[in-house]
């Protein structure tokens, strides 16, 4: 599965990040992490730094909190496998983003850009959309956003994970 498109999915904690970063390492190519986290408080920092310790060392890794597209498109190539944690991160900074035009902007480019890149990619994400309606407008754009990337991202993906309870889900594609 050298030139092909992975949509990980699942909870807090779940095991996505690791089922990736197993991946990853299987493809046998050079990986560039591309992390989309900032750090906010105590809390986050500690988690970025719990996913840097298990990191292998020799992994490239960019930090891209917004304009994921054009890093996607300076570092696609057939010989790397570029692995994002995460696009619900991702696409909470382009929500919060104090100009408006960014979500549009970014949101926009990222779907256009994925269906022709090359080489192995992985993406991971929050699946967020199991539980109840939240109240606040925000968590409910939130979640109506992350919904329907989910959905366009699968359909350009050959395979889609879900990750529970550490044990991978094969929704499409195989193992």
């Amino acid at each position: 599965m050298t030139n092909s498109k992975t949509l990980i999915l699942g909870g807090v904690r779940s095991g996505k990040s690791r089922l990736a970063e197993r991946l990853a390492i299987q493809s046998h190519l050079p990986v560039i992490y591309i992390a989309t986290a900032t750090i906010e408080d105590a809390e986050m920092q500690a988690r970025i730094e719990l996913h840097r310790a298990n990191r292998p060392a020799h992994w490239q890794v960019m930090e891209e909190p917004l304009q994921l597209a054009a890093v996607l498109s300076q570092q696609a190539a057939e010989n790397h496998c570029l692995l994002v944690d995460c696009l619900t991160l991702w696409l909470t900074n382009l929500l919060l983003h104090q100009d408006s035009t960014v979500f549009e902007r970014e949101y926009a480019a990222f779907l256009s850009v994925l269906p022709t890149l090359p080489g192995r990619i992985i993406l991971v994400s929050n699946e967020t959309n199991m539980g109840v309606i939240p109240m606040g407008e925000l968590s409910r754009r939130y979640c109506d956003e992350a919904g329907k990337l989910h959905q366009l991202i699968a359909r350009q993906c050959e395979q889609v994970i879900l990750t529970v309870a550490g044990l991978p889900h094969y929704l499409k594609g195989s193992s």
